[in-house]
């Protein structure tokens, strides 16, 4: 059944994170770093920035949508059965929308200053991983896969703490992103990367920011769901 509310949903929420994300970035490095790399307290920010914008948009659309704002966690509920493909697919096209949109906003408002960082494109592998794809795809797969486990067993299981969802996958974005944005930007997230690139042009390593996130959105949701979920809905029943 058709739930406009629900995409609605996905669309705001992916647009909280590509745009203050992004900005953040954007604010870092034009306004606060004076070296060409990140210093801590960019890296404090920007973290702070992606994990308060998707903690808060739990809180705010979970019981609407479930709070996805990511293709590889949508993916991750299709692959264990949670969503159905006929959900997945307007999930899916309401967080690019909310992506390119937010993108858009970001360029609209701070053209110059976001443009320095492509309005927050991910930049690719960096020095730290001697410039590999593969070593970046594998960091993005193992960072969405602790997401993901977050997700399943804060968000799905019957038995986690209630109400602690948000705070738990807003503060698990915050950790990727204060390790993550060195390495490889830290997109976890096919859509955050795609609305940025499509804006600015930017598509060097796109690839990478699917593909990581996928694998391992798709481990850990067949892990958390059928090993811990599944036994404790067993129970509960």
């Amino acid at each position: 059944m058709a739930n406009p509310r629900a995409w609605l949903a996905e669309a705001i929420g992916t647009y909280c994170l590509v745009f203050f994300g992004p900005l953040a970035i954007a604010l870092a490095v034009g306004n606060f770093s004076k070296n060409s790399a990140f210093d801590i307290q960019d890296l404090i920010m920007i973290s702070l920035a992606h994990g308060a914008a998707i903690g808060l948009m739990v809180y705010a659309f979970g019981h609407v949508s479930g709070a996805h704002f990511n293709p590889a966690v949508t993916i991750s509920m299709l692959v264990t059965k949670r969503i159905s493909i006929k959900e997945a697919i307007p999930y899916i096209a309401s967080q690019i929308i909310g992506a390119i949109v937010a993108a858009a906003s970001l360029k609209a408002i701070i053209p110059d200053l976001g443009a320095k960082v492509n309005f927050g494109t991910q930049p690719g592998p960096s020095d730290l991983l001697h410039q590999s794809v593969a070593s970046g795809i594998a960091v993005e797969a193992i960072l969405t896969f602790f997401l993901v486990t977050v997700i399943f067993m804060t968000a799905v299981h019957k038995k986690a703490p209630a109400g602690m969802y948000g705070l738990a996958i807003g503060g698990m974005i915050f950790l990727i992103h204060l390790v993550g944005v060195p390495l490889t930007g830290a997109s976890v997230n096919p859509a955050r990367t795609f609305g940025p690139a499509l804006i600015s042009g930017y598509w060097t390593n796109h690839l990478m920011y699917w593909i990581g996130p996928i694998v391992g959105a798709i481990i850990a949701g067949l892990i958390m769901n059928y090993i811990f979920v599944k036994k404790a809905e067993t129970e509960v029943s």
